[in-house]
């Protein structure tokens, strides 16, 4: 039986509904005394940042990576541009 209002959200919550319409809590998520929040991959007191990233991104330094001649030639055509319209 879900109760009258979500104690997670405080939406109301009509009477036979199986979740909560504002943040979708039920029984096994957030209304029974039972339930609980473990496994979710929140990170804790023991939680090492350097090590996430690491594992998710890997431990060789980033290139970047892209057209370095094409912005050259823009820089140089924008100052060329600037130039004849100076001189003109």
């Amino acid at each position: 039986m879900p109760p009258e209002t979500c104690p997670n959200c405080g939406v109301e919550v009509p009477r036979n509904a199986k979740a909560c319409p504002g943040c979708g809590s039920d029984e096994k998520t957030g209304w029974s005394e039972t339930a609980y929040a473990s496994n979710l991959g929140l990170p804790d007191e023991e939680f090492d940042y350097d090590n996430f990233v690491k594992e998710e991104f890997g431990s060789g330094a980033a290139k970047p990576r892209g057209i370095k001649w094409l912005w050259w030639v823009v820089a140089v055509l924008l100052v060329g541009l600037f130039l004849y319209s100076f001189l003109r």
